[in-house]
């Protein structure tokens, strides 16, 4: 992986800002100053393999503008100290020193914008344009100790990634998602993707689809064990973090830009309040709770409560009960608002729907239940998907009443599929079906993660608290 760093210059100072890289996940940024309020230009271009020229030299389609240091704010000490900061004899620039200015808006990722100037390649030391910071760059390579390694481990998929947790946000490099069933356990899993991208960090921090209160972690819905310090050890980590999977997705929320979830319904769209809850089906069916604000900070507290007591309304709710109980003994809310709970609500229509031909030992792939409901020819995969979002209505109700939610965050990988269809339901119906309660749940936002690795994404979000801060409480 081809590793670059941007020079800055104000004066006589010119301090690398390392951690961002050229790769298809993440650019090379180089920056801009508003130092008299003028010059406002649009946000633009990332530098991507391939566009780079020899050392030393920028083509101006690489040339990013975005408004990173803003001299007009500037004040005392430096903000920008964690991010890397370094005078041109390679010593950090600490706090109290302000020769750079206040770190502000940092990064943003948009649209291709035209150049600010025409012409050849931008050479180290040459200015854009009057107001402007200096313009360099440089090969400097960064270590694999700079990078750490996140991961998402659910019962299907194992999803990893690398970050660097000195970057002034939560970013994801070389995100891979692999398939459990071709590996023996997590450390293979792990191992393999290290593998493909070359590198070796020294820390991690690792979301799993299991409660997380001992050394020793079991998946909830995969065969697969490892001891905490058994992996760390294996994998040569100086530090690894464990936690649970929506307690991960919980800490992703004050990360989310705003096209990487989709307003559902409920209270209007304005600053992220909470308490928020985050649930959602995919494997299996999590829940998760974010409490704070983004003056005070956040802090996720994991939960199991996918696993309580599912509490059906109506003679076929019933119904899809007694089936899943003379299987499992006991129907959670998990065995229905899963993927393969779909496929038991979908069997147990089948047959109260007459299908002769219907084998309940044989049931649908989620899949390709929610397609047939979508294409709109499959009557009994249209009813089962809508008594899918009935219950998911039900209980986020439930769920956002126990939390005290201002706002409700589905995630997982099923619902992103049909949002228009969930809208449409009785999602919102059995969500506000509260009896007295009802006003109170109307003021709940309610909203869609489309982030592709929310889980990553708040693994990521959870290696930027210090060590020693407890990055969740766990639930018991």
């Amino acid at each position: 992986m081809k590793r670059m760093a941007v020079l800055l210059s104000l004066g006589a100072v010119a301090p690398p800002v390392g951690g961002w890289f050229a790769s298809p996940d993440a650019g090379l940024l180089t920056c801009t100053s508003n130092q008299r309020g003028r010059n406002r230009q649009p946000p633009g271009h990332f530098l991507r393999p391939g566009e780079h020229g020899a050392e030393g030299e920028c083509p101006h389609t690489a040339v990013c503008l975005v408004w990173l240091v803003r001299r007009r704010r500037a004040g005392a000490g430096l903000t920008a100290a964690g991010v890397g900061l370094r005078d041109p004899n390679g010593n950090r620039v600490g706090p109290g020193d302000d020769r750079t200015g206040r770190v502000a808006d940092i990064l943003r990722r948009d649209r291709c914008r035209p150049p600010p100037v025409g012409g050849g390649p931008v050479r180290a030391g040459h200015v854009l344009r009057q107001g402007w910071l200096t313009v360099a760059t440089s090969s400097n390579t960064l270590s694999s100790s700079t990078l750490a390694l996140v991961a998402d481990i659910g019962g299907t998929n194992a999803r990893f990634a690398l970050t660097d947790p000195r970057s002034p946000t939560p970013t994801l490099l070389h995100a891979q998602s692999l398939r459990n069933a071709d590996f023996a356990n997590l450390q293979r899993a792990a191992e393999h993707y290290l593998g493909t991208i070359g590198e070796k960090p020294r820390r991690a921090a690792i979301a799993v689809a299991s409660p997380v209160v001992a050394d020793e972690i079991h998946l909830t819905n995969r065969a697969w064990s490892f001891s905490r310090r058994g992996l760390q050890q294996a994998l040569g980590l100086d530090e690894l973090r464990v936690l649970n999977d929506f307690g991960a997705i919980a800490w992703a929320v004050p990360a989310l830009r705003d096209d990487e979830h989709i307003a559902l319904c409920g209270f209007a769209a304005g600053p992220l309040r909470g308490p928020v809850t985050v649930l959602g089906p995919g494997t299996g069916f999590g829940v998760g709770l974010l409490v704070g604000s983004d003056a005070g900070g956040w802090h996720a507290v994991a939960t199991e409560g996918g696993h309580v007591t599912f509490a059906p309304i109506g003679e076929e709710e019933h119904a899809i009960a007694a089936w899943v109980d003379e299987r499992h003994g006991r129907t959670s809310y998990e065995r229905l608002l899963s993927g393969s709970g779909l496929s038991s609500i979908d069997a147990v229509l089948r047959g109260l729907g007459g299908d002769s031909g219907h084998d309940a030992s044989v049931m649908r792939e989620p899949d390709a239940i929610v397609a047939a409901a979508l294409e709109g020819d499959d009557p009994i995969a249209r009813r089962a998907l809508a008594r899918f979002c009935a219950v998911l209505g039900s209980v986020a109700g439930d769920v956002a009443l126990i939390h005290g939610a201002r706002t409700l965050m589905i995630a997982g990988g099923i619902v992103p599929r049909f949002v228009p269809f969930l809208r449409s339901s009785d999602f919102r119906e059995r969500f506000l079906a509260k009896g007295r309660f009802a006003a109170y749940l109307e003021q709940v936002a309610i909203h869609v993660i489309t982030h592709p690795h929310p889980g990553l994404l708040g693994a990521a979000t959870a290696l930027r608290v210090p060590a020693g801060v407890p990055q969740e409480s766990q639930a018991r």
